[in-house]
């Protein structure tokens, strides 16, 4: 049966395939939803990070088995969803037609069809929703176009794909001296708690906006050049130099590039700034990592949060939200397995196009999919040059923990130009949200 946009038709099937066939490469999901018309949680949010909720399942790229017998009593709706994966046309309008098929997942035939139009600047449409109607379940043909891609229709449906800013009366850890342990904790989902290490029962200080002595813009910050620390030339990488991390303030830098590139040990800063060379404009930060166990798959997130100089966060970039600032900052897009050579996930951001509010980039790795940094080998962080292809700095995780993120290195503006600082630090987060807050410790302490 060939549907149009509004209309429907029943499912008797005790198994149903809806794929969504288009000229670009796409990617499916599914959201399921109660009579209210919101997920009960992220974990209604069936996609393919997330590839399995009951009796829904994601077959990447393209296509969403549903068994509606074992869908909970609870869920009225389950919208399917269809996205370009970025590697192909910018919106839908260039992508050209696309079919979404709904078949009998036992017998293969067909139950119903359906051909979207009207399609111009989106990026990702509900190509269809089947739901309860008097005991029995219906195909309904949607069709509607979202310009702001599939984050957009996940937050329509209570998916909380970035976080609001924290109300003045949640506490946040004080920053702590250069040096000392940086750690990073946090609670059930989405309630933004953090913790000051090492003393986790430490007394809690006001919001940072409350703070009697707020620290100045770093535009206006007296200029203090950066200490350059000298290399073996026999190295292949520039050897980090040997000093006490309290030797200076956490953040500024004791490594330059005037020698060659650097390999960061934890908690070293390194000045971006090369002398008698043009300052650094567009750059990729490349990250990786291998399974620690042959053959499996590790699915994990890089993402970026950019605070202002106030450690206040102004935009997080990742695999839901892929580009910042009108594409200053971007994201490559997901690696599903972390198998192969080279860098897994890459965020490219220019430099020079930055807001001036952007004071600090923490980069982060997490695992939306539970999987622990015990789990992992080799995980690392690198700054490529992107106009020369040339690698800058390195930093690699000695071992991993046994929790589910890390803050892996910060970029911060200096007196002179860019720093970059190895922190290394384990989380408990699963995704980039719940690190907004612990991340701003490590600006707070280079301020």
């Amino acid at each position: 049966m060939e549907l149009v946009k509004g209309a429907n038709a029943p499912i008797a099937a005790g198994e149903v395939r809806v794929a969504v066939v288009a000229a670009a490469a796409v990617d499916v999901a599914a959201l399921l939803l109660t009579p209210a018309g919101k997920v009960r949680s992220d974990t209604d949010f069936v996609f393919y990070n997330q590839p399995t909720a009951p009796g829904v399942e994601v077959h990447p790229p393209d296509a969403i088995r549903i068994v509606p017998g074992a869908v909970p009593s609870d869920i009225d709706k389950i919208v399917v969803t269809a996205s370009l994966d970025g590697s192909g046309p910018a919106d839908w309008g260039q992508a050209g037609p696309l079919r979404i098929s709904v078949t009998d997942g036992a017998t293969g035939a067909v139950l119903a069809t359906f051909v979207p139009t009207g399609l111009g600047p989106e990026t990702a449409l509900i190509a269809c929703e089947l739901y309860r109607r008097q005991g029995a379940w219906k195909v309904r043909a949607v069709g509607q176009g979202y310009d702001n891609g599939l984050a957009g229709i996940a937050a329509d449906f209570g998916i909380t794909v970035d976080d609001a800013p924290p109300s003045t009366s949640q506490p946040v850890s004080p920053p702590v001296a250069p040096g000392s342990a940086l750690t990073a904790s946090s609670g059930q989902p989405h309630a933004g708690q953090q913790h000051a290490a090492p003393q986790p029962n430490a007394a809690p200080r006001p919001h940072i906006e409350q703070l009697p002595a707020a620290p100045q813009p770093y535009a206006q910050q007296p200029p203090a050049a950066p200490v350059v620390a000298q290399h073996p030339a026999a190295t292949p990488y520039s050897a980090p130099a040997q000093h006490s991390a309290a030797a200076s303030q956490f953040g500024q830098p004791t490594l330059s590039l005037d020698k060659g590139r650097v390999s960061l040990r934890k908690n070293e800063t390194v000045s971006l700034t090369k002398h008698g060379a043009p300052l650094l404009s567009r750059v990729r930060m490349g990250l990786g990592w291998d399974p620690a166990v042959q053959g499996r798959n590790i699915d994990l997130d890089a993402s970026v949060i950019a605070y202002d100089n106030r450690a206040k966060k102004l935009v997080n970039v990742w695999f839901l939200k892929q580009e910042a600032f009108k594409g200053v900052i971007r994201h490559s897009g997901d690696n599903l397995t972390g198998h192969g050579e080279g860098d897994d996930e890459v965020i490219t951001v220019d430099l020079t196009a930055l807001p001036p509010e952007v004071y600090a980039l923490v980069f982060t790795v997490n695992s939306f999919a539970g999987h622990k940094f015990d789990q992992v080998s080799r995980a690392y962080c690198r700054l490529v040059d992107d106009q020369s292809d040339t690698e800058l700095v390195r930093f690699e995780l000695s071992k991993g923990e046994p929790t589910t993120g890390v803050f892996m290195c910060m970029l911060t503006r200096g007196t002179h130009g860019w720093n970059m600082t190895a922190l290394g630090e384990y989380a408990k987060g699963m995704t980039v949200r719940k690190m907004i807050d612990p991340g701003k410790r490590f600006v707070l302490t280079t301020l």
